[in-house]
């Protein structure tokens, strides 16, 4: 598998060898989907939060007696059924959403998310990015530049995003894009099916050693 790698004009200034095993993965939906889900949960954070009956305040004296006063029987003030009192199934913040994805898993969910991406022309292989200073204006025409290769997909749209990946961090690369809220700058070794499934296109820096270390996670799984 071929690629061609571009400079931050636009231009084809190479290609590169890209492996099967990363970006030649039949599409799994149903993985995708349980491995996409599953990082949303373990990264949910419940805030919502009601009491029971055993956490309400007062409740210690019967209300009443239990016989001959002609009223329902009552054993506290704390009852679900009576104003003021405990909360019956609600939202509690120590209730765990989450669950366990075997490294395996993950690690196949986000070469077949990579390889559905390639398929589709939506990853761009840059050799690097260069700022003299963090300016916004100069992210915009990197942005316009790099449009030509997906024949302006990349920017027709104001909804369009997309993810920028360093193989090290950039202050001024990272800077400059700061100001768009449809463009994500991270480093390759955060990279994740969840990140990438959020934007439409995937920007690959320094793609030599970023595909090694995507490779790399193949060989952890081999081990």
């Amino acid at each position: 598998m071929e690629a061609k790698i571009y400079n931050q004009s636009g231009k084809s200034t190479g290609s590169i060898t890209l492996p099967e095993s990363v970006f030649g993965v039949a599409w799994n939906s149903d993985m995708v989907h349980q491995v996409v889900t599953t990082m949303q949960a373990n990264a949910r954070t419940p805030v919502a939060h009601t009491h029971d009956r055993s956490e309400q305040r007062g409740g210690g004296k019967k209300p009443w007696k239990q016989k001959g006063t002609g009223n329902a029987r009552h054993g506290s003030r704390r009852s679900p059924i009576w104003r003021g009192g405990g909360v019956t199934f609600g939202p509690r913040n120590d209730k765990k959403y989450g669950g366990s994805i075997p490294h395996a898993m993950k690690v196949k969910a986000l070469y077949s998310v990579l390889s559905k991406k390639f398929a589709d022309n939506e990853i761009i292989f840059v050799d690097s990015l260069s700022f003299a200073e963090p300016k916004t204006k100069d992210a915009k025409g990197v942005l316009q530049d790099l449009a030509k290769v997906t024949g302006n997909g990349l920017v027709e749209k104001k909804t369009n995003s997309a993810y920028i990946a360093l193989t090290e961090a950039d202050k001024n690369v990272a800077k400059s894009f700061s100001n768009m809220g449809n463009i994500t700058v991270d480093e390759v070794r955060n990279i994740n099916p969840v990140a990438l499934l959020k934007s439409k296109y995937l920007i690959v820096l320094n793609p030599k050693d970023a595909i090694a270390f995507l490779s790399s996670k193949n060989k952890k799984q081999a081990k």
